[in-house]
């Protein structure tokens, strides 16, 4: 692990520290906010970009039956991009 994935990983434990405190005294919307935060952190470390995101989130769409905006022509000239990534 880089000194910068530690770094990272140390503020990550503080944030989810905060959340849980957030969820404790009912700050509901303060809490859903950092989990925000949260997951963009941990995307950070694992190394995953928004578009994989979306990617996701499209095909979750579709396969619950909810489909999706269409891809915008910048997106649809790109090859797609795996779903999931092992990570270890």
């Amino acid at each position: 692990m880089s000194h910068s994935d530690e770094q990272l990983q140390s503020v990550l434990e503080t944030l989810e520290e905060c959340r849980r405190v957030l969820n404790e005294s009912n700050s509901r919307e303060s809490a859903e906010l950092l989990s925000i935060v949260i997951l963009d952190v941990r995307m950070k470390l694992k190394g995953i970009d928004s578009a994989d995101l979306k990617a996701l989130c499209d095909e979750m769409l579709r396969s619950s039956g909810h489909e999706p905006q269409p891809p915008s022509k910048q997106t649809q000239d790109q090859p797609r991009r795996p779903l999931l990534r092992v990570v270890k």
